[in-house]
């Protein structure tokens, strides 16, 4: 056989082969990937569902506006006697703690297994995909520069491992998904730190903020990375349906590791993180921020008011400034040690934060706490910013520098987030629907209200409102018809 021929045959056999052996992995992750679905859609039945039980678990996906959910409106609603240690690092979570009702977490949905199932509520906030790989590209270069305070990478590590060993809250380093994302920026930020000394600032090749190679990751590199498609991309879904790499299932490295292989076997996880989102007793959005404040307060904090101020609610309510607390977010003296490290989740934005539940809360003052709380904390995190990329300047993630990011790398992201895209659309439509029938609630309230309140005038008080509203009436008329007949002399 003539040897060109049988090369061919030869790439033709290896080519069949190949072929098989793809069909055959496809079909064992498909089998995988169903099943898990199907275990988990079993699970999924739950009702009155609008609510509140007994245990509150926020399901907190990275960069939406969550941690000022849990400072502004939930160390507000519960005293720190009624919070779970964290479980970031999966050290701290103890659900047996005596009269533990509230959990905070990055951790994803696989953590109700170790809940109370039939006494949980969940709630989230979902952000718009691409506004969120934004803000966590971001979010790891600002923490990560807080380290080039330090002459190298080496002295910059053993620093951040003393101040873990000694620092009583949870650290950022501990925080999932930053204990993956920040050291690998922090190891990035040092490798280009010697062409960014060396750079004059006249001959700066770019002046768009996401694509600086000399002083930080681009973007474009960034989003391409293997880590950025294990732990961001789809994130959203991912964390809601349980799968991230910090997940409690034992199947859960398999399954994500095949729907990242074979996108088609998103679909799966997808009507998964779905069916969790109907479930759960909120879903925020962070683009809607007031509605989605508002709807918070009205939804979950006026059964969480209305369980606390219950009359056979008989827990020990203890200050949090009374007791040692394993909570990542320490009181006002919360700051970062030698400038590189974040303790906790944030510093609180006022020293009310850490106030017990009063008897005499509502909603109203719950809603007028949270607009003051909210200014303090996001002018105290745009200074942490500010302070932050000073050590990568003129690297300045500003609104405007995104619209600088070319088309083409916007949809690449788009691609690489198609559920997390799909998911998000979801959420809006069971936003929409919880605003209105809470609009309604609220509405039909204020006319119980009304009504209740016109009933109970009495006689003597409604007579001179109707003598005052006719005699108005009477001045009213009696000015008109001078106008006129002012009018019918002039003419």
């Amino acid at each position: 056989m003539d040897p060109t021929l049988k090369f061919c045959v030869f790439l033709l056999l290896i080519g069949l082969a190949n072929a098989s052996i793809t069909k055959k992995d496809f079909g064992a992750c498909e089998r995988v990937v169903r099943s898990w679905a199907k275990s988990s859609l079993d699970q999924e039945i739950r009702e009155d569902k609008h609510t509140l039980r007994d245990f509150l678990f926020f399901l907190h996906v990275p960069r939406t506006g969550g941690r000022t959910y849990f400072h502004c409106f939930l160390k507000k609603l519960y005293p720190s006697s009624l919070e779970c240690p964290r479980s970031y690092d999966k050290l701290r979570f103890d659900p047996s703690k005596p009269n533990c009702r509230l959990l905070v977490t990055h951790d994803d949905y696989s953590i109700t297994s170790k809940l109370p199932r039939e006494r949980t509520s969940v709630v989230t906030i979902l952000r718009d995909p691409i506004d969120r790989v934004f803000s966590t590209y971001e979010f790891s270069i600002e923490v990560a520069a807080r380290f080039l305070v330090h002459p190298n990478l080496t002295s910059a590590t053993q620093m951040a491992v003393r101040l873990r060993s000694k620092t009583r809250g949870v650290n950022t380093l501990d925080i999932w998904p930053w204990k993956y994302l920040v050291p690998w920026m922090r190891e990035d930020l040092f490798a280009r730190r010697d062409a960014r000394y060396s750079r004059e600032a006249a001959i700066i090749e770019s002046n768009d903020s996401y694509d600086m190679e000399d002083f930080a990751m681009p973007l474009q590199e960034y989003i391409n990375h293997p880590v950025a498609e294990d732990i961001v991309h789809n994130g959203a879904t991912f964390q809601v349906a349980g799968l991230t790499n910090n997940s409690y299932l034992a199947e859960s490295h398999e399954v994500r590791h095949c729907v990242q292989k074979y996108k088609i076997l998103g679909r799966y996880v997808l009507e998964v993180a779905k069916k969790r989102l109907d479930d759960m007793l909120y879903v925020g959005l962070t683009e809607e921020h007031r509605e989605s404040a508002t709807m918070f307060a009205n939804v979950v904090g006026a059964q969480v008011i209305s369980q606390l101020n219950a009359p056979n609610m008989s827990l020990d309510i203890v200050d949090s400034r009374e007791q040692g607390s394993l909570s990542d977010s320490e009181p006002e003296n919360s700051e970062y040690q030698n400038n590189t490290l974040e303790r906790g989740v944030s510093e609180n934005a006022s020293s009310g934060n850490a106030e017990v539940a009063e008897a005499n809360l509502t909603v109203g003052v719950l809603m007028k706490a949270y607009e003051g709380c909210i200014f303090r904390l996001r002018n105290a995190q745009r200074g942490r910013r500010t302070s932050s990329l000073k050590r990568i300047s003129p690297v300045n993630f500003l609104k405007e520098a995104r619209l600088q990011v070319p088309e083409e790398v916007l949809q690449q992201m788009r691609f690489l987030n198609d559920l997390d895209l799909e998911l998000y659309e979801y959420a809006r439509d069971i936003f929409s629907k919880q605003h209105k029938t809470t609009l309604h609630k609220l509405t039909e309230g204020r006319w119980e209200k009304i009504a209740s309140t016109a009933y109970g005038i009495t006689l003597w008080k409604a007579i001179p409102l109707v003598i005052t509203f006719l005699f108005l009436l009477f001045l009213f008329l009696l000015i008109v018809n001078v106008r006129r007949r002012t009018l019918k002399v002039k003419q």
